[in-house]
């Protein structure tokens, strides 16, 4: 795995930019009442992060043609759902975690009940967002389409039902076709769904390309997951904004405590390869900026 490309890095940074732009224009004003709820969407949403899904939404439209000016709605509306699910899985009843991105989480800066209500508002948001937000296509139907992908990925199919799963598994032994099932949901419908959707807003892709595309989403979705496990085994809590070790602390069946440190990387390794595979099996011109995002996501430290 090489370093990334220059011109790729320049092109991640203008998206993360271009994302906290929108994120920034597309939040309540803290101004306005309810301050204190929209305080703290807005102290939860832009208090940075490396916008991942917000930038493999942009990366996807970049490969297939799709302006960014029609792929903006669905790059905040992931992020918004991603979000959410960061205040509550911080929240004591979950995680009970007290850092997030280098700072106090939602529910220490601010408290228990705005936290809860932060988190309800921003998945209402991210709906809102897709429903009749600017920066997507006029057509009702792709509107709709979108909708149906981000509420299956947050769902009991998806983030939240793999949530789920994690919680029940606190303590328990599982195997690691049971953990990558898990890590599908909790983790890779997300991830999943920000190709998809990007997709959902080209015209007159062909089915393979699609297929292709969801293989590749599917892949780096969980390659990812299994690599934060690895970052919480060797992780350096400065560079990563939170506590490493919480997994273990938590007894969580992680891929690395059940398979090893080096079964954990070599899986990665070959996600990573079957990503590169789908790309190139999928059709398309100039697949080179997804094949940098998954380099990038596989390769992180942080």
């Amino acid at each position: 795995m090489q370093t990334l490309p220059v011109d790729f890095s320049t092109r991640l940074g203008a998206w993360q930019r271009r994302v906290e732009e929108q994120l920034a224009a597309r939040l309540p004003d803290a101004r306005t009442e309810p301050k204190r709820l929209h305080e703290a969407m807005r102290y939860s949403v832009l208090g940075g992060g490396k916008r991942v899904r917000p930038a493999l939404v942009y990366a996807t439209a970049d490969v297939l043609g799709v302006p960014l000016t029609h792929v903006d709605g669905a790059a905040c509306a992931v992020e918004f759902i991603h979000v959410y699910s960061l205040v509550h899985d911080d929240l004591p009843a979950m995680d009970n975690d007290e850092l997030r991105r280098g700072r106090p989480t939602c529910h220490r800066a601010f408290d228990e009940a705005t936290a809860i209500l932060a988190g309800d508002a921003l998945q209402v948001l991210a709906f809102q967002t897709l429903v009749s937000g600017p920066g997507l296509p006029d057509s009702a139907q792709v509107r709709l389409r979108l909708v149906d992908l981000l509420a299956q990925a947050s769902g009991t199919d998806g983030m939240a039902g793999g949530q789920a799963l994690d919680l029940a598994a606190l303590g328990q032994e599982l195997s690691l076709a049971e953990i990558e099932a898990m890590h599908a949901r909790k983790t890779g419908a997300l991830i999943r769904a920000c190709v998809l959707m990007a997709a959902a807003c080209a015209e007159q892709l062909a089915e393979s390309a699609l297929v292709a595309l969801d293989e590749y989403a599917t892949s780096i979705g969980l390659a990812f997951q299994i690599q934060d496990d690895l970052l919480d085994v060797e992780g350096d809590a400065a560079v990563l904004g939170k506590a490493t070790g919480a997994d273990l602390a938590l007894n969580k069946p992680t891929y690395p405590a059940v398979a090893g440190i080096a079964a954990a990387r070599a899986r990665v390794r070959e996600l990573h390869e079957r990503a590169l595979a789908a790309l190139g099996s999928s059709g398309l011109a100039n697949t080179e900026p997804l094949a940098a995002m998954s380099h990038w996501l596989v390769a992180r430290r942080s």
